[in-house]
């Protein structure tokens, strides 16, 4: 199976598409050492969200790493963010910019397609028609795509993170009263930082099913990993840490579901 899959009774799908470690065999075979410590996954996410099941919410979550290929970028390969850097479809180098493949193994464009069938197309069209059938059940729903990263990466922004990131492509991918819900929920909490549509905005995932005139309102958060987790190798979980951000995390995503019942 190319993701893990659980189908919920409420008007929420949490999508987690950076979760997946598995490079297929003929993908790794063409990469260089840097792709083996997988060091830009977004660790323990399934775990961390494991509040999810208690909620009754859908879960979508990656089998395969982003290193195979990225699900939350456009089929196209357009840059998400025009005039700055960023990884595409196919990433050919990590965010410490050291290669990903063997020189003259870089994918062209016939094995992107292939990819593109194989491993980037099961994922959306498991997300598409959990959104439909949540859709039909409840008229409206909320499709959270949950990510996470490291607080310092030097290629992508200067300093720190904050420690909390919403995107909603400038309010264009759901309702500004339901994002309002969300970080309003967010703001009675004051350990950790917030950002509203600052450095990421949402990726592919938020902008194209996020249709609030059709009732499909998505939002994305990307979190600093040092919330919940190390983010020095091995990367391990850190249930203390975690402890202390779950609960604000839940109810933010309880204020989304109220929100979309209403």
């Amino acid at each position: 199976m190319d993701y893990q899959f659980k189908a919920g009774s409420i008007p929420l799908l949490v999508s987690m598409p950076h979760v997946g470690t598995d490079i297929p065999d003929e993908v790794m075979a063409a990469m260089t050492p840097a792709a083996i410590d997988k060091q830009d996954t977004d660790w323990h996410l399934v775990r961390l969200y494991e509040f999810l099941d208690e909620m009754g919410a859908s879960t979508l979550s990656a089998r395969w790493s982003r290193y195979a290929i990225d699900l939350n970028r456009p089929p196209e390969n357009t840059n998400l963010y025009p005039g700055q850097d960023t990884t595409g479809l196919c990433p050919v180098d990590t965010f410490h910019r050291e290669p990903l493949y063997l020189e003259g193994r870089v994918p062209d464009q016939a094995e992107v397609q292939r990819r593109l069938q194989a491993y980037w197309k099961p994922y959306h069209n498991q997300l598409r028609a959990e959104l439909d059938r949540l859709l039909a059940l409840h008229g409206r729903v909320v499709l959270w795509d949950a990510h996470s990263i490291a607080s310092h990466v030097p290629r992508f922004f200067e300093g720190k993170l904050p420690d909390l990131n919403f995107g909603t492509a400038d309010d264009k991918s759901c309702a500004l009263d339901l994002s309002n819900a969300i970080v309003s929920r967010a703001l009675m909490q004051d350990r950790y930082s917030i950002a509203v549509n600052g450095r990421f905005k949402g990726g592919h995932i938020t902008r194209f099913y996020g249709e609030p005139a059709r009732g499909v309102h998505a939002i994305q958060l990307e979190m600093c990993q040092s919330t919940y987790m190390d983010e020095e190798a091995p990367y391990g979980y850190r249930a203390d840490l975690a402890a202390q951000v779950q609960p604000p995390l839940r109810a933010m995503m309880q204020a989304a579901v109220d929100w979309v019942r209403a």
